[in-house]
This record gives structure tokens, C-alpha cells and sequence, in this order.
């Protein structure tokens, strides 16, 4: 659920929001709300929630890559690719 509120932005902090905003290609609230859930994921690490999402991502690639051989596949693609 969405909550408004305000921020008194100095100069600094504005010219900082506008860059960001101009980064992001998004309005400047939208690039404060990103600059916010960065700055606790980066104080703070990433939500349970994301970490088992992350890890079961990560055991979905392990099943997929099961059984093959790596260096066959590096083979593969360089032959692939000499074609180019």
C-alpha cells in the first residue's frame, strides 16, 4: 500500500534526485523510492523473502545444467562461433 509524503529537498539533495531521475529515465519521486530500497538493501541486505527466491532460482538452474558436460559446451560454441 502506497503512503504520500513530503521531503524538503536542499539543492544538493534536488540536483541529486533530478541526475538519478535523468538516470533511471523516471520521474524524480519514483528515483527517490530506488535510491531508498538501495540504500537498505545496501545497509541492510537483501529480504528473506528475496534470498529464497534468489536461492530457488539458483536450484532451478542447477537441475536445468544437470548432466552436462561444460567443456563440451565451450567446444560447441567455439565452434559456433568461428563461423562468424
Amino acid at each position: 500500500m502506497a503512503k504520500r509524503t513530503t521531503l524538503i529537498l536542499d539543492d544538493d539533495s534536488k540536483r541529486a534526485a533530478r541526475e538519478l531521475a535523468l538516470r533511471y529515465d523516471c520521474s524524480m519521486s519514483e528515483a527517490i523510492r530506488r535510491a531508498v530500497v538501495k540504500q537498505r538493501d545496501a545497509l541492510l541486505g537483501i529480504s528473506a523473502e528475496s534470498r529464497r527466491e534468489r536461492q530457488k532460482d539458483l536450484e532451478r538452474l542447477f537441475d536445468l545444467f544437470e548432466g552436462s558436460d561444460p567443456e563440451a559446451e565451450i567446444r560447441r560454441l567455439k565452434r559456433e562461433d568461428a563461423g562468424f
